[in-house]
């Protein structure tokens, strides 16, 4: 899909006609409503707080008026059943090729950190039918508070092989990309590199040689250096917050000496050195201390640098997974037959990016699909701040 960034001259690379590259999957005798209509519907009732098919089928009603503004709704507003069965049979590849072609346009050049990391949709699970949760890998765009594209799993220990996928698909030159350890795999490293960018890997269990000769390492050569000495060559950087009374102490560390790590653990491209990160919590008198470790690719990587780009991964959970689980509440949502939780996971980064995008109004995301959803102007708004063609 990466030649989708390429565009013919003229190509609508609005949200709507992006959108109307997605196949309608039904019969040409069975299309009373428009395919189109039916997406942007579900879509724009997302972006104002509509959780399900009867919700969104309600809140299209009230709105018939403003949405015909820009739609043709030959039918009339689609039923929550024809919402339902419609999202059930829409190929989640071609709705994800729609959305990625318009995320890449909206993006356009990307810099700064990118993090990847997967989410499971908790209720997607269908006992009855032995239908596991769908589990999505998503690409996050820190800077720029863009999800960038996804792509859905079997089950968690399938990200291994769905990483490269999307990495494929992403324009990232330049770039430092983050993965935690699941993605720490040398094909993947591999592959950041090949696309021009650099990486930081999270290094734990999963590589058990390699973290012991890294930990013992920072605890032997680095650790029982004086922190002056390092810091004044770049090698250490600390930080303090303290917020509710819990008090949180961050401390880095990296080390480009890493000839004797290169003559036992071969084949890692582009490594240039390795950090670690010792993160001590005091809250309620209670003091807890966890070190973590990594493997970078960036030649003079400093440790105030390491720092930005590990705090700066976890803003995929913080500003995506977190959101999506309580701005949009993923995981309560029971719309899980056929395509249509993927789907709707879809739309639901559509809302993510369009919500992140508009800087106005000083709201969680949850105000703002609750402003969205009594206040057309507002609504109106978000929809143009990425230049959807509405």
């Amino acid at each position: 899909m990466e030649e989708m960034i390429v565009m013919e001259k003229g190509t609508d690379i609005s949200l709507i006609g992006c959108m109307r590259k997605v196949p309608d999957p039904r019969a040409p005798y069975n299309q009373k409503h428009k395919l189109l209509d039916i997406i942007v519907i579900t879509i724009t009732a997302v972006l104002s707080g509509m959780d399900t098919w009867n919700e969104i089928e309600d809140w299209a009603g009230s709105n018939k008026e403003w949405l015909g503004q820009f739609l043709e709704l030959p039918g009339g507003i689609p039923s929550h059943d024809t919402l339902n069965r419609v999202f059930q049979m829409i190929d989640p590849e071609k709705f994800h090729e729609a959305f990625f072609r318009w995320t890449s346009a909206v993006a356009g050049t990307i810099s700064g950190v990118v993090s990847i990391d997967g989410k499971t949709v908790r209720r997607s699970r269908d006992g009855a039918g032995s239908q596991r949760p769908i589990h999505v890998v998503s690409a996050w765009a820190c800077e720029s508070s863009l999800v960038l594209g996804q792509l859905r799993v079997d089950e968690k220990t399938n990200e291994i092989k769905a990483i490269p996928e999307l990495l494929d698909i992403l324009c990232i030159k330049g770039c430092i990309v983050t993965i935690d350890a699941m993605g720490t795999q040398k094909d993947i490293a591999e592959k950041i590199i090949e696309k021009g960018a650099g990486y930081i890997l999270q290094v734990k269990g999963n590589q058990p040689v390699l973290m012991e000769d890294i930990s013992l390492y920072f605890e032997k050569d680095v650790f029982t250096k004086p922190k002056k000495d390092l810091r004044q060559e770049g090698l250490y950087h600390k930080e303090i917050c303290n917020d509710h009374g819990r008090i949180e102490t961050r401390e880095y560390y990296v080390s480009d000496d890493i000839d004797w790590l290169l003559q036992g653990h071969s084949g890692w491209a582009g490594l240039r050195g390795i950090g670690a990160c010792v993160a001590s919590v005091i809250e309620k008198g209670r003091t807890t201390q966890t070190i973590s470790y990594s493997i970078y690719s960036i030649a003079g990587m400093t440790a105030e640098r390491y720092g930005r780009s590990k705090r700066a991964h976890w803003g995929i959970e913080n500003s995506l997974h977190w959101v999506l689980d309580i701005g949009f509440r993923e995981d309560e949502s029971r719309i899980r037959a056929g395509n249509a939780a993927e789907n709707m996971n879809v739309a639901r980064h559509i809302g993510v990016n369009l919500l992140k995008q508009e800087k106005s109004c000083k709201m969680g995301i949850a105000s703002k699909r609750k402003k969205c959803a009594y206040d057309q102007d507002y609504l109106y708004k978000v929809l143009g701040g990425l230049d959807t063609g509405i």
